[in-house]
């Protein structure tokens, strides 16, 4: 692995090692360009991980201070990783594409109460190529002729009450997990400890694709527990370092010829806005006070069933099936937009969670309890609209153990998202009930909890008048500096948004090398 020194001004600096600062390190490597990758957490090896949610998730957990409020936990308004990786290391690896209508919110939708819909400032024609490069990166089944995987006990029952609710048949889901040998990996084993990191390398992670690829060209040099702190600015508006905190509690300063931060939504925001200085003093790309707004976080709900036999639902790729006969637009249902229908698998725990509020402890709860092999369970991920009022800011006291001020993540539902909720909790519920389900329990339609796709809070759009970065994920009036994670998405479509996070990463890529080549960057 190459090795830069903190004086060097010609290297590239990426903050954060997941789907988009890992993707973006890599593209940017193999195309010669000299890049340094600052990572909050530890470098964990596959050989470390464990087939245990419980062992794993304090090893690879963001479990820094944040407080939420609204309908956001107060204690723990997201869940993301801090590990190197990122969050590809625990994510269930579902890779599906947006949606033509949902690239053109405003225009589709209209606008909206208690909304500030944009369309996006990328086409959908340009969006469906690099979504191609990226489902051959990823290595997604059902994509260029790559098989689709068997499915699990959790996939038939859902697959099959949906049909007999009228659905038509649903094959397994795209899924970056390989079904045969791939990139030098192996098939998945159906283990279905996805979210544990997967032991196998079977799933696809920045941790052992992009970084180690990224690494064999001489051009990249991973820092892992370094936490950034502050991106600084020169007089003539163009960052110039990144100063950041190392594992031993230095304090570094990183020369840089252009930064891009991949720090999911949440940091991202927080450090545009902890960047302050004389030519942007509310932070950088913060001129209008859009920095940390729009915050979304996909509409979720969560049905589990008790099946009238064992489903083992544990057993195989934890979202093996996906339903999308629901995620089209069509306000006859009472809302606007749609939502997929997702397999998930919980362990014994997460089932607790949510039996817990029909069946209090006594013998019913146990009666449920013992029925655990019998558990089915879906999903649902609709889109979130954004709203101004859903943001990111800065604690005005309390700091974490950086000395930095922490996080404060608010977030409300509308209407449209109650409505939506309402909708598919009600349709899975039905799902399950087709088949003969002893009972259902429902996760409470209001309820938003703990967020994993975490979006919006340093939007692309064609105007600095609605947003932080143009179609490029470039700061507006920061010419080298770029947004290069989910933070970016204009609106949150439908789907689950890695998929779109990589494609976006590889399309920034090639556009920085032309702004290198011609000497913009």
């Amino acid at each position: 692995m190459a090795h830069f020194y903190d004086i060097d001004d010609d290297v590239v600096v990426v903050i954060g090692s997941g789907a988009g600062g890992g993707t973006l390190a890599n593209e940017l490597a193999q195309k010669g360009i000299d890049v340094v990758c600052l990572e909050a957490g530890s470098h964990m090896r596959v050989g470390e991980f464990r087939n245990d949610e419980s062992y794993m998730a304090s090893r690879i957990t963001w479990n820094d201070p944040r407080e939420g409020s609204g309908d956001a936990s107060k204690n723990r308004p997201t869940f993301v990783c801090k590990t190197v990786g990122g969050t590809t290391v625990h994510w269930t690896a579902l890779a599906l594409r947006m949606q033509e209508h949902e690239t053109r919110g405003l225009s589709t939708y209209g606008a909206m109460a208690n909304t500030d819909l944009i369309d996006w400032p990328v086409s959908f024609a340009e969006l469906s190529h690099y979504w191609g490069l990226a489902e051959d990166k990823l290595g997604v089944t059902g994509t260029h002729g790559i098989p689709r995987h068997e499915g699990s006990n959790n996939y038939y029952v859902l697959n099959a009450g949906a049909m007999k609710l009228g659905y038509p048949h649903s094959p397994t889901a795209n899924l970056a997990i390989n079904s045969t040998t791939r990139d030098g990996r192996p098939a998945c084993r159906q283990s279905g400890f996805c979210r544990s990191g997967c032991i196998y390398s079977a799933k696809w992670s920045t941790l052992y694709t992009e970084i180690p690829k990224a690494q064999a060209t001489g051009h990249f040099e991973l820092r892992p527990d370094s936490m950034a702190i502050r991106i600084q600015q020169g007089e003539n508006g163009r960052v110039t370092a990144v100063v950041y905190q190392d594992k031993d509690g230095n304090t570094v300063r990183q020369k840089a010829r252009a930064v891009a931060v991949a720090g999911n939504a949440v940091e991202t925001a927080r450090l545009l806005q902890l960047s302050t200085s004389a030519q942007s003093p509310d932070g950088l790309g913060n001129q209008n006070g859009l920095v940390g707004r729009y915050y979304m976080r996909h509409v979720f709900g969560f049905v589990l069933a008790r099946m009238p036999g064992k489903v083992n639902m544990y057993k195989g790729i934890v979202q093996a099936g996906s339903l999308e006969h629901e995620a089209h637009h069509d306000t006859s249902r009472g809302f606007a937009s749609g939502y997929h229908i997702e397999t998930v698998s919980m362990s014994p725990s997460g089932v607790t969670r949510i039996v817990l509020p029909y069946e209090k402890w006594g013998a019913s709860f146990g009666a449920a309890m013992d029925d655990y092999q019998n558990f089915a369970g879906a999903m649902m991920c609709g889109e979130d609209f954004p709203q101004a009022s859903n943001r990111v800011t800065l604690h005005e006291s309390r700091t974490d153990q950086y000395g930095l001020p922490i996080p404060v993540v608010h977030y409300e539902r509308n209407e449209n998202s109650h409505a939506m909720a309402d909708h598919g909790l009600g349709i899975m519920e039905d799902i399950f009930g087709a088949l003969d389900a002893k009972q259902t329990y429902r996760t409470q339609a209001g309820g938003s909890g703990s967020a994993t796709h975490n979006l919006g809070t340093a939007r692309m759009a064609n105007s600095e008048r609605d947003g932080v970065c143009d179609a490029n994920g470039q700061v507006f009036g920061v010419p080298n500096l770029f947004i290069s994670d989910g933070s970016a998405f204009s609106t949150s479509m439908t789907s689950n948004p890695t998929l779109t996070i990589v494609a976006l990463a590889i399309r920034q890529a090639e556009h920085m090398q032309k702004q290198m080549s011609s000497r913009a960057l």
